[in-house]
């Protein structure tokens, strides 16, 4: 990784995600300001070199690059264009790096944005949990014009490596397709274990046998340990990955299409969040199932 350094990059969101993809950017030498709605998530990148910043239009003045790493379309649009949002202070020219989860509509909407506001704009959301986020191992889904291909490669491949899908708007619509695939898995290992366990087998025993097999996944392998071990610590939380579903049910159904695995569990995925799960791993649904009397 090429070492970089007199460009300044804004990062606005530095939670479970945001703040190790931060490190990675002060790893590779970029000068960095951090902002986030919660101030004491900005203390342990203070400490490693980065500039706390107190409001996104400080984090954004003079900077060469803005990412936002937040929680959904409104939050990004209320910190890039509020009272105090970064494009009141970003430079002309500018390059917008959107790495939310926000959908394909949202992003229009924020790419719209962008160009009101003489700033250009990469749709790069990214496929990968905490663990590949520290290792700068993401896989990042971006899209946008050719001509910010290379200035963004820099900055994007400090984090992970990039996959170039075409115009803004695919890279959130492949992370959308992603996503929800990811949910049907989650899903479908909940299943799998409660069913193992109606008909009075060891779910270990099952999973051990999945594992050696085509059709167990290690994705869902890992998470099926995950729920019979009551790990609930989070690697990406129950309510963003139930956010990405309630996403790409509306995008599907938009454009006439249903999806029916996931609009079958979505309501006992958003009782789990109700429950106080939404904070926990994704993985935690199968804890809220168990965890509820039976009808």
């Amino acid at each position: 990784m090429t070492q970089t350094s007199g460009q300044t990059v804004a990062f606005l969101g530095v939670g479970q995600m945001g703040a190790p993809m931060a490190r990675r950017l002060i790893a590779a030498g970029f000068a960095l300001r951090v902002w986030d709605r919660t101030p004491g998530r900005t203390a342990t990148l203070v400490d490693a070199g980065a500039q706390r910043a107190t409001t996104p239009a400080q984090a954004a003045k003079g900077a060469d690059f803005i990412i936002t790493m937040l929680p959904d379309g409104a939050t990004v649009e209320s910190v890039m264009s509020g009272d105090q949002g970064a494009l009141l202070t970003s430079p002309e020219g500018a390059l917008w790096l959107q790495m939310s989860t926000v959908g394909v509509d949202w992003t229009t909407t924020l790419c719209d944005l962008a160009r009101e506001n003489g700033v250009h704009f990469v749709d790069a959301p990214v496929s990968g949990s905490v663990a590949p986020a520290t290792n700068g191992r993401l896989v990042i889904l971006a899209s946008g014009p050719s001509e910010y291909h290379g200035p963004s490669t820099p900055v994007l491949e400090a984090m992970g490596r990039i996959v170039w899908l075409g115009d803004v708007g695919a890279g959130s619509a492949v992370k959308l397709v992603l996503n929800n695939w990811l949910a049907d898995i989650v899903e479908a290992t909940v299943e799998m274990i409660r069913f193992s366990e109606a008909l009075g087998l060891d779910p270990h025993a099952v999973v051990d046998v999945l594992e050696g097999l085509p059709i167990g996944s290690p994705f869902g392998v890992a998470k099926a340990r995950q729920m019979l071990a009551g790990d609930l610590a989070p690697s990406f939380a129950l309510k963003h990955a139930l956010k990405d579903v309630d996403l790409s049910i509306q995008s599907a159904g938009a454009r006439g299409v249903n999806l029916l695995l996931s609009e079958s569990f979505v309501d006992s995925w958003h009782r789990a969040v109700d429950s106080g799960f939404g904070d926990r791993d994704v993985s935690a649904v199968f804890a809220a199932e168990t965890s509820r009397p039976a009808t």
